[in-house]
């Protein structure tokens, strides 16, 4: 029986991660759907991804995609795949644990009972709540949501946050073709829009704790992405019209 609910996971070298968390997802007492998105992991992760499949019949599907792609293109044909199946509720998260599964049924409630359109599980909404990560990056990551803030006027804490649930009607109105960046500002171009458009944002507490195997996937050119890409998108909103979330 499909669920309402996708769960989208894109991977790239997750062989550690991906069992565990899709056995972590499937049991939760909420059904949640699975679509993993993988961009040819030399290590295995996508043979792992089929064994559990067979485990789950029709609730673990698999995207396999050439090469690496980035993370905004992966999500993007997330959430295609999604419309398409007229999955409700869609998520965003990460395969490494540093989003906890069990927090995927808050952010549904607060759409689905609360009328939200976009809840956030959010690191900095009630203070920081990070574990593992060195002091240097907790500050890069918190400064950065406040410089974007800063420079967007947008009223969400946690502009780079991940680990999202989005109601269907405000991705069947979004510009996804639009959409230009693949990096992490992927995540804030998400947020700006879907507020620009009017739909309505929550963030909900979570605590995020920093992967304990594999590999992190920042880079030097993902974060000049976030900066820069910031103020191109606020110069180009000033010209830009942007759809309503009445006609969504």
């Amino acid at each position: 029986m499909q669920s309402d609910k996708l769960v989208i996971i894109p991977t790239y070298n997750e062989v550690e991660n991906i069992s565990e968390m899709i056995h972590a997802i499937m049991a939760l007492e909420e059904l949640f759907d699975l679509l993993v998105i993988d961009d040819q992991s030399p290590d295995g992760t996508a043979e792992m991804v089929k064994v559990a499949k067979s485990d789950f019949p029709g609730r673990i599907h698999l995207l396999q995609r050439e090469g690496k792609q980035g993370l905004g293109t992966a999500y993007i044909d997330g959430f295609q795949y999604a419309l398409a199946r007229n999955y409700a509720f869609i998520f965003e998260m990460d395969a490494d644990f540093s989003h906890n599964p069990a927090d995927l049924p808050k952010l549904y409630r607060a759409c689905a009972e609360d009328g939200f359109d976009m809840a956030i599980g959010s690191r900095y909404i009630t203070g920081v709540n990070v574990v593992n990560w060195p002091m240097g990056r907790v500050l890069m990551s918190f400064f950065a949501s406040k410089y974007v803030q800063l420079v967007t006027g947008i009223p969400i804490k946690d502009t780079t946050a991940g680990f999202v649930c989005y109601r269907e009607r405000v991705l069947r109105a979004f510009p996804l073709e639009k959409v230009k960046f693949i990096g992490y500002a992927f995540q804030i171009e998400m947020k700006f829009t879907t507020w620009k458009m009017g739909f309505k944002i929550v963030e909900i507490p979570i605590i995020f704790t920093d992967r304990t195997k594999g590999t992190s996937k920042m880079s030097k050119h993902i974060f000049r992405e976030a900066i820069f890409g910031v103020i191109y998108m606020k110069v180009k909103s000033w010209f830009k019209k942007y759809p309503s979330s009445q006609t969504g």
